[in-house]
């Protein structure tokens, strides 16, 4: 077999290699996502909605939200780390390859833009989300959560989000009853005043 011809047998080759590992990580990538589909219809839909827009505003809405996040999340749920008694039961069975199934299909899903329900309200949060209260050391939330609250790989993609489950969580790292995320979440927490935590929450709602 002449150089020429046993190169192109090998590009070949390479060739079958590549198309079937494309083929192997597509119908991997289609079994986690119909995994995820049943674990979220079979349990998740009845607090987080079956588009991952909710079913009520005590519980988070999940289109959207971070990967990995979400991921995060679940662990810390499943190991006790943050507290949640449905929660816990929900996170209890599931394996890691289960919860980034979960994670990426939630990622993919889309929330609709809302108007926010109180736009002077908004406006204040917006103010505080961007620039921070410099005469109460309060920072701009935008440093961790991104020019659009998108967040970040471990960090919570916050706009669109309910403004009540925001606050709710605001006030939790207030008083330090949430302790599974970044402990910078205390510190700035514990500086808002409660009508600040009202309107950075009520500005991302509409974000």
């Amino acid at each position: 077999m002449s150089n020429a011809h046993r190169k192109h047998t090998l590009t070949a080759a390479a060739a079958i290699v590549l198309t079937i590992g494309g083929w192997g990580t597509q119908a991997w990538a289609q079994a986690d996502e119909a995994r995820a589909k049943k674990i979220a219809g079979g349990s998740c839909f009845l607090c987080h909605g079956g588009k991952g827009e909710s079913t009520s505003e005590i519980f988070p809405r999940l289109a959207g939200q971070n990967a990995e996040y979400i991921v995060k999340q679940l662990t810390a749920f499943q190991s006790g780390a943050r507290k949640s008694t449905a929660m816990a039961d929900m996170a209890a069975k599931l394996t890691p390859d289960e919860m980034a199934a979960l994670g990426h299909y939630y990622q993919k899903m889309e929330l609709p833009r809302e108007e926010p329900k109180e736009p002077q309200l908004a406006a204040m949060g917006s103010y505080i989300f961007h620039n921070g209260n410099k005469f109460t050391g309060v920072p701009a939330c935008v440093a961790c959560h991104g020019q659009n609250a998108e967040g970040a790989a471990n960090l919570p993609r916050l706009g669109r989000q309910f403004a009540s489950y925001l606050e709710h969580q605001l006030k939790m790292f207030n008083k330090r009853d949430r302790t599974n995320d970044n402990a910078v979440m205390h510190v700035v927490a514990e500086k808002m005043t409660e009508l600040e935590m009202h309107a950075v929450a009520e500005y991302l709602s509409g974000k």
